[in-house]
């Protein structure tokens, strides 16, 4: 390490970014991984990709009034608080573990990392693919958000149009076809990052100031305070709540993100916990403002606005405040950019899962999956081939929107659950056992982990309730289902390939001595 640190940079780089960038490359060698991809991300830009991504007001926008049915307005104003705090443990949870071990494997690495020798490898195989299962499912889940609100501008221009789902299909995959472009040059992936995340902030702005100031009237503060509102067919009116949390919890999801992104950033022990621990913050401040300068903007009677003919209730209530087609089509044309923003970070959480779960051989076909072009620094068969697996969960839509909507459920309960399981092998091995990083919070990150494992729990049971009652073919929830077929593909590939040819722990320290040797020689030279 300290020869490595002391080697002389080139004239036109400054010496401590040298020293950093080889510590970096030592660090991640003594781990049994070679440096692949190039750190041309700062904190600012995987702050960037990992708020695009979570984006809460964003994800608010895309649900704000589909829980009016399951909870009213105190579904999402008290919602957003609770998956807020929670949402803080979680990313404190993370932010430890990607702090003690950098690693672009994320979740799949720590457990790997963290488990007795005997599990290692297969609670190793389990997060990853559960994890990158929950990617698919939240790009799946953000491109037909993206869909629905370009078919439902155009039907707000053309009142005669009738919204079919081929309609949103198609747009469903445009989108995904025209964010995937974005992932395949890497050198630009930081600034279109930092972009995005400006972006969402300054849309974000624009409508929270120009929706409320030219409604013609606005709701009480009971009605956004204190209306609670049960259309679901329950009796209770906790489950009606809970059933209707999943929307407000899809915008708290896919903390995980930064994670990935440890090999692309500098010092990212101190650098991804930044990003992990701003995004939440960023996502309650604008969600909660978001959700509330909305509701108290509804123009006329809400259920009005849920049955809009557009399919998209937020840009039904931004028409009714402006009383002008062009001025909502615009706001939510400012939406759509946040939204792409979002799709497009997703893309580059869900390549960078697959390739470096590919690099442990824990997928087939990982030959291939785990390869970097050099010329464009990117994973591009990984991000392809999770693109076109997009591309085929859209398909389900003109199914069933209702098994397609379970699939969202899905991203975020598998997503909780690859958090998991990390952190049970910490518990279990004991959080004194590890070497701590620069963040750690000790006492508080012990709750933390606590509060993230009884969520993870409470989630994986109720999220799978019926959305509504009586219980019908039309409105069942068909996550389980979901659960069961990822299950089953995972099963069937660890018994006839994974278990032999999944590389776990002891396989890499084998080759770490190597993998050093080989990254001092690659910084001296």
């Amino acid at each position: 390490m300290e020869k490595t640190a002391s080697v002389t940079p080139p004239d036109d780089v400054e010496y401590g970014k040298a020293s950093s960038i080889d510590q970096d490359a030592m660090k991640l060698a003594e781990m049994g991984y070679t440096q692949d991809m190039k750190r041309n991300y700062s904190v600012w830009s995987v702050l960037g990709v990992g708020f695009s991504l979570t984006n809460s007001w964003f994800g608010i926008s895309a649900a704000l009034v589909t829980g009016i049915n399951s909870g009213g307005p105190i579904l999402i104003i008290y919602g957003i608080i609770l998956i807020a705090l929670i949402s803080t443990c979680v990313g404190i949870s993370l932010s430890e573990l990607a702090s003690a071990l950098p690693n672009a494997g994320g979740q799949y690495f720590w457990a790997n990392e963290l488990a007795p020798k005997k599990y290692a490898n297969f609670a190793s195989y389990l997060t990853g693919w559960f994890a990158w299962a929950g990617s698919i499912f939240t790009s799946a889940s953000v491109a037909l958000a993206m869909g629905s609100a370009l078919v439902g501008c155009w039907q707000l221009g053309h009142p005669d149009f009738t919204i079919k789902p081929w309609h949103v299909f198609v747009a469903y995959q445009i989108t995904n076809i025209f964010c995937f472009f974005f992932n395949c040059y890497g050198k630009t992936l930081p600034r279109v990052a930092t972009i995005t995340l400006w972006t969402s902030l300054v849309s974000f702005v624009v409508i929270l100031i120009t929706v409320p100031s030219v409604a013609p009237t606005h709701q009480h503060a009971k009605f956004v305070f204190a209306t609670f509102i049960n259309n679901t067919g329950w009796s209770q009116g906790g489950i009606a709540f809970i059933v209707g949390l999943v929307n407000t919890n899809w915008s708290f999801a896919c903390l995980d993100c930064a994670t990935h992104l440890a090999e692309e950033v500098h010092r990212p022990e101190r650098m991804v916990p930044i990003a992990i621990m701003g995004t939440v913050a960023i996502g309650f401040v604008t969600s909660w403002f978001f959700s509330m300068s909305m509701f108290f903007s509804i123009v006329g009677d809400f259920q009005d606005i849920v049955a809009t003919s557009t399919l998209v209730p937020v840009l039904e209530l931004f028409y009714r405040a402006l009383n002008n087609k062009a001025g909502a089509i615009f706001l939510e044309v400012m939406i759509i950019a946040t939204g792409y923003g979002c799709l497009i970070a997703s893309h580059t959480w869900q390549s960078r899962l697959c390739w470096s779960f590919a690099r442990d051989r824990g997928l087939p076909g990982h030959q291939w999956l785990s390869k970097v072009d050099k010329k464009l620094d990117v994973p591009v068969i990984a991000h392809f081939v999770s693109c076109v697996l997009v591309a085929i969960v859209g398909c389900l839509y003109l199914a069933s929107y209702t098994a397609f909507n379970s699939m969202i459920t899905a991203c975020i309960v598998l997503l909780y659950v690859s958090y998991a399981i990390p952190i049970v092998c910490l518990l279990i091995k004991g959080r004194n056992n590890i070497n701590h990083g620069p963040f750690w919070l000790g006492p508080i990150g012990l709750v933390s982990n606590i509060v993230l494992l009884m969520w993870t729990v409470f989630t994986l049971v109720m999220y799978s309730f019926p959305y509504a009652k009586p219980v019908q073919a039309s409105n069942m929830n068909y996550v389980s289902v979901v659960y069961a077929v990822v299950t089953i593909i995972m099963a069937i590939d660890w018994i006839f390939r994974g278990r032999k040819s999944y590389r776990g722990v002891e396989e890499r320290k084998d080759v770490v001595n190597e993998v050093v040797e080989h990254t001092r020689t690659n910084s001296v030279s």
